[in-house]
């Protein structure tokens, strides 16, 4: 008795020991800490379906954090709202050898309202919990559990956050009822999941092991192309008592639908407007316009997220009473002025990232959309409205919503369509320079911009989304000169389907020139410099990826202080490739240097096996971009 009363201590004390050791930093493997700020040890994220508006979702894991680089890593956060409840709450802290130090005090759990600073009303919330210690490296570990009243997003799978971020092990679980159908789409994942039906509900297992972190590659594909991840979806789901099939592109549209039936229903007043400013135009095209110009006067964007608010829009008598609303109002209210105006106007759902041109995917219906826009056919065209914006021109899309596929919500279901794509001649940047360099390099320049299309963004931002301090900051900041102050600044804009707006800067530089002896050394290439190289020997993983295309065209002429001739010129510069195009000239004239750029760059995806040709083109621009000019001063 005694004897099995010893190994019972015995067992449990190992028991004991083998939890405390699993978190012993010292066990990690090298091959995991290398190039790493933080390490996965494990995680489990278990989908539980209990029905077609039901599901638990647990979640849990350990993450070790290296250094001051990883604590970001170490902070909790969980969102919560009406449709989905966030409970059981747990976390630990472990120093490096595995030594528990500090459990999770319900107190210690910050609750916030998720504010964004422009929702006028939300029940989105979220709980945050960090154990703010720092001596590294140290671990923490979580859990929790989601329940969702109401299915149309299920959680999706990303086990790596960031280049900079190993994992150990890391496994989805996915349980569904016999006659559930579940679909999903999966990168960077060797195989299909392990598939169990044990005659009572079927289980979906997908795990990794030793994902190693890895230095960061300039123009990667979006990050869940680039590492693993599992996205999942229903056939058949309900939200708040609105049933949708999510199996085709078509069927999801039709769901959507239903959200919008009966929400088009303008107040007198709004459609006695409409007719004034419509009835006497007899171009569909101008009429559009004219109706956007009065959205745009008459309303302006809050967000308003309560339950499935989040994906219906509040209808049209409700957006003009009280003169706001968010994307998915405001683009129900233009389709809505347009329907008045006898146009047909079609709802749009995209997704809208400056980093994200590819949108949905086509083999994979799925919810993934976080802004709402309207189109409208016209002929051969289709006219597009950035219903948010009381600035935007008519029919620009612009970087975050423009080349990139979206779901057209029509009368019978969703259609795919492409959202604008913008060529090299409509992001222009056309920059004339006018400068003088006195006897002691000092820089006097006063430069015109015509900027276009995408590229017009930031001037346009700048124009009408910040103080003239904020504005004057971001100049002084962005330029490429090592000091210099922006003393003047005006924009102008003309409204067109391509955007164009003006710019002009009056600039100084103290001892931009270096001034040697006799000898004046310039680098006559001001203001537009290639910001990158890279190291022609590297091994590439990634595709290279540039998201679109763009040109600048940069004259300077820059006048030099009397008594000063050419020594030594920069070689011009003809360059053309896959990834675009690179000419630089050089002039020294009558106490005159000339510089003309052109550069343009060419939209694609292109393998790893590019790089090196990419590594030499864009090493070569960065070069001739720095080009110098040496002056010598005659002898008397």
């Amino acid at each position: 008795m005694k004897t099995c009363k010893l190994l019972l201590i015995i067992l449990c004390v190992n028991i004991v020991l083998a939890k405390a050791q699993s978190f012993n930093t010292m066990l990690i493997p090298d091959s995991l800490t290398k190039d790493a700020n933080a390490v996965k040890r494990y995680e489990e994220l278990k989908i539980s379906i209990k029905d077609v508006d039901r599901a638990v979702v647990s979640h849990k894991y350990a993450i070790t954090i290296l250094n001051e680089a990883g604590r970001g890593y170490a902070t909790y956060s969980n969102t919560y709202d009406k449709l989905k409840d966030l409970s059981n709450i747990d976390g630990t802290l472990y120093d490096a050898a595995g030594k528990e130090l500090k459990n999770v005090k319900r107190k210690d759990i910050a609750d916030y309202v998720d504010d964004d600073n422009m929702s006028l009303v939300t029940d989105d919330r979220y709980k945050v919990h960090n154990f703010y210690y720092n001596a590294y490296p140290y671990t923490v570990a979580y859990k929790d559990e989601e329940t969702f009243d109401g299915i149309y997003f299920l959680p999706y799978w990303l086990p790596q956050k960031s280049n900079h971020y190993a994992v150990e092990q890391s496994r989805f679980v996915i349980e569904t009822p016999l006659n559930y159908k579940l679909r999903y789409k999966q990168f960077k994942y060797a195989g299909q999941p392990v598939i169990v039906n044990d005659g009572k509900k079927i289980t979906y297992t997908w795990e990794v092991k030793n994902l190693h972190a890895f230095d960061n590659e300039a123009y990667c594909p979006q990050w869940e192309e680039i590492t693993t991840s599992v996205f999942v979806a229903p056939v058949n789901f309900k939200m708040q008592g609105y049933a949708g099939i999510m199996d085709t592109w078509q069927n999801l549209g039709k769901f959507h639908v239903q959200l919008m039936n009966g929400r088009d229903v303008l107040p007198e007043n709004v459609r006695k407007d409409v007719h004034a400013l419509t009835d006497n135009l007899s171009n569909p095209k101008e009429k559009a316009f004219a109706l956007y110009n009065y959205l745009q006067k008459n309303t302006r964007y809050i967000s308003v997220q309560l339950g499935i608010g989040g994906w219906q829009p509040y209808d049209a008598n409700y957006v003009a009473a009280k003169k706001y609303g968010d994307c998915k109002a405001l683009s129900n209210y233009m389709k809505s002025l347009l329907k008045e105006a006898g146009l047909k106007g079609y709802y749009v759902l995209v997704n809208a990232d400056d980093d994200d041109t590819r949108g949905l995917w086509e083999d994979f219906p799925s919810p993934y959309f976080n802004h709402a826009v309207l189109c409208m056919p016209d002929g051969k065209d289709t006219l597009w409205f950035e219903c948010t914006s009381q600035t935007a021109t008519p029919g620009f899309m612009g970087s975050s919503v423009g080349n990139r596929k979206a779901l057209m919500i029509g009368d019978d279901g969703g259609y795919i369509v492409n959202t604008p794509s913008y060529k090299a001649e409509q992001n222009l940047q056309i920059r004339t320079v006018t400068a003088a360099i006195d006897m002691e390099g000092n820089l006097d320049a006063t430069l015109v911009t015509k900027y276009t299309g995408i590229q017009q963004q930031i001037p346009h931002a700048l124009m009408y989304h910040t103080t003239k301090e904020d504005r004057e900051k971001y100049l002084n900041d962005e330029l490429n000169l090592p000091t210099y102050k922006v003393d003047k600044t005006s924009y102008t804009e003309n409204r067109s389907l391509i955007p164009e707006i003006q710019e002009y800067l009056h600039i100084t530089a103290q001892n931009y020139a270096s001034v040697s002896g006799r000898r004046l050394f310039i680098k006559p290439n001001l203001f537009n410099k290639t910001g990158n190289k890279f190291n022609v020997d590297d091994e590439r993983l990634f595709d290279i990826e540039y998201p679109y295309s763009f040109h600048d065209i940069d004259s300077l002429d820059i006048k030099i202080p009397d008594g000063y001739a050419p020594e030594a010129l920069p070689k011009n510069l003809d360059l053309n490739s896959k990834f675009g195009a690179y000419k630089i000239e050089f002039k020294v004239a009558d106490n005159d240097i000339n510089v003309v750029r052109n550069y343009t760059r060419s939209a694609g995806r292109f393998p790893p096996s590019d790089y090196p040709e990419f590594a030499k083109f864009i090493n070569d621009i960065y070069k001739a971009d720095r080009s110098q000019v040496v002056l010598v001063k005659k002898e008397n």
